[in-house]
């Protein structure tokens, strides 16, 4: 091991034990890494390699494989204390006087960046999230994909990769013939300098309502578009009304929740670049005409054609998503470009995705885009709609949050300094941490008792959890310097429990982003508060013997840095007192 101020990076004890496995039985050492698990018992080891993945190649039972792989396993007792077979498995038990050292001098010397990495060096990510339409309420409906997209932007950055953010805004399409429309009959009753999303919501709500009663109101609604594709001045002018009202109001509950992205590049960006994606389909023998529309048949991949562009000649989604893949691969150079999107479009990035394979684009490009879909957020009386007007707005949500925070805080911590702020940053977290404790597949069901429970597995309780560790410190009145700490005076089994916790840190970030699953993150936060609270009831930190409380407080200060940095990238921030 190094010495502080060298670079100084922990042992990889599953990497150890992958490349002594690997030169073993001639599997490629990333084969092998892939087969280890974690047991969910810690008394069946720190890892375990199942000998059942090798038992139909080697032609042997697991049994048989596992005890002859140990036979030939010479890995360092000071890094791997034990190994043991059981039922085909081999476990490795981690040397722990060397975890508590390495795990204590990677934090001392990382500081707030411990798990940081430069593995995503020269590899360009690009995350598509939010995207909130123009004229309509930003609702909880949108969060998720915020919060998710901003969680995934933040944990690539931590990485190493060159990431880039960029806010899809849904400002073309139909729907602004559609405002336009019932601007143009009903604008002189509105007064778009005070609530304008809420006024302009109203009149597409009403607009909507006419479009079912008649049909030629629909007609148009869509006449509009074309002639705003057809840069009509009047059109144009109204459109640049509604969606600079929209950024304004957009960018305050971007502000709220402390995100920020690259580029704001929407849908109307691509509106002229659409032209070259239709001209590159049909040199490519791709583009067929059905029912007076231009599409793509995907029939052979089982799929519904790809409507590329409509029968009045008006481009759609997919054609400006098209060009916006063409644009971001000549612009981005990128690695992957990751939509996070609900899982209501699953089937519209597959068609996407296909589609993109006929663009001439190098087949980097077209491996690296990724949907990552999530359950929607319904009410419990059903599925939100901006056309029925039934949705909850997210500054609504926020401020409701803080607000219930701020009368818990009166109600039992009146003279609290900062009272406000830390409201905030509970509230806040509460309903981040709400979208990403749970595996992305999993539908939500909004309910207020939910997103607001404060006890059990919450953002707040990892808040109150750091706030504890603050409080130790500041009780100490001090921070010892690595050189000071007995690293023996951490070999009990609540402080093994908590170092063990740490040390998976960067595994647990990079599983994220492998997975695509932030829930790994809230779920590892969850299970280090825990950790430290069971050392904090069985150990007393600030105590007569010194080694004994410099090793402590080290500790202490070490989850605090994690839970802290680990709340972070899931978008959450800490409060000071709770």
């Amino acid at each position: 091991m190094q010495d502080k101020g060298e670079n100084y990076r922990m042992i990889n004890f599953k990497d150890i034990i992958a490349d002594e496995i690997s030169k073993i039985t001639n599997i490629e050492q990333k084969e092998i890494e892939g087969y280890i698990e974690v047991p969910n018992n810690a008394e069946n080891g720190d890892y375990a390699f199942p000998c059942f993945k090798l038992a139909k190649s080697m032609k042997k039972a697991p049994q048989i494989i596992a005890n002859r792989i140990k036979e030939k396993l010479e890995i360092d007792e000071n890094i791997i204390s034990k190994i043991d077979v059981v039922n085909g498995y081999i476990n490795f038990y981690i040397n722990n006087e060397t975890l508590v050292k390495d795990v204590c001098k990677e934090i001392d010397d990382k500081k707030e960046k411990y798990g940081s990495s430069d593995e995503g060096k020269n590899q360009n990510i690009i995350v598509e999230y939010s995207a909130p339409n123009i004229a309509k309420e930003f609702h909880i409906g949108h969060l998720r994909t915020t919060v998710i997209g901003a969680c995934f932007y933040n944990i690539f950055k931590y990485l190493g990769y060159n990431t880039t953010g960029i806010n899809h805004l849904g400002d073309y399409g139909t729907q602004f013939g559609k405002i336009i429309e019932g601007y143009k009959r009903w604008g002189n009753e509105y007064n778009l300098d005070e609530n304008p999303i809420e006024k302009l919501t109203e009149i597409y709500i009403r607009i909507n309502e006419l479009c079912k009663e008649d049909e030629s109101v629909l007609e148009a609604c869509r006449d509009n578009f074309k002639k705003l594709e057809d840069k009509d001045p009047y059109c144009v002018e109204l459109w640049t009304k509604f969606k600079n009202l929209s950024l304004k109001e957009f960018n305050k509950t971007y502000d709220i929740l402390g995100i920020k992205f690259d580029s704001t590049k929407g849908e109307a960006f691509y509106a002229d670049k659409t032209q070259e994606v239709i001209d590159i389909l049909k040199k490519n023998g791709k583009l067929e005409e059905s029912q007076g529309a231009m599409i793509v048949d995907l029939s052979d991949k089982d799929m519904p054609p790809c409507i590329v562009c409509k029968s009045n000649g008006s481009s759609i989604y997919a054609t400006r998503d098209l060009s916006a893949i063409l644009y971001r691969a000549r612009t981005y150079d990128f690695d992957k470009c990751i939509y996070v999107v609900s899982d209501e479009q699953k089937l519209y990035f597959k068609q996407i995705f296909e589609v993109a394979k006929y663009l001439d684009l190098d087949k980097k490009y077209t491996d690296g885009l990724v949907h990552v879909s999530y359950g929607m957020t319904r009410l419990a009386t059903g599925k939100m709609s901006t056309r029925e007007g039934n949705v909850i707005k997210v500054n609504d949500l926020l401020n409701e949050a803080i607000s219930r925070v701020l009368d818990i805080i009166n109600e039992k911590n009146p003279d609290m300094e900062n009272k406000e702020e830390n409201a905030k940053k509970i509230g806040i977290g509460a309903v981040i941490f709400n979208n990403l404790c749970n595996t992305l597949a999993k539908e939500q069901i909004f309910d207020w008792n939910n997103v607001l429970n404060f006890n059990g597995e919450t953002g707040p309780y990892i808040q109150y959890i750091y706030v504890r560790t603050k409080s130790v410190l500041e009780k100490a009145g001090y921070e010892p310097e690595i050189e000071e700490i007995d690293f023996a005076k951490l070999e009990d089994k609540e402080s093994i429990n908590v170092l063990k916790t740490i040390y998976k840190f960067n595994e647990t970030l990079r599983a994220v982003i492998e997975k695509y699953e932030p829930s790994i993150l809230a779920r590892y936060l969850i299970e280090l508060a825990q950790n430290y609270s069971n050392f904090y009831n069985e150990n007393k930190i600030i105590c007569d013997d010194k080694k004994v409380q410099d090793a402590r407080i080290f500790l202490t200060k070490a989850v605090g840095e994690v839970l802290k940095t680990g709340a972070k990238l899931l978008g959450m921030e800490m409060p000071d007192k709770m």
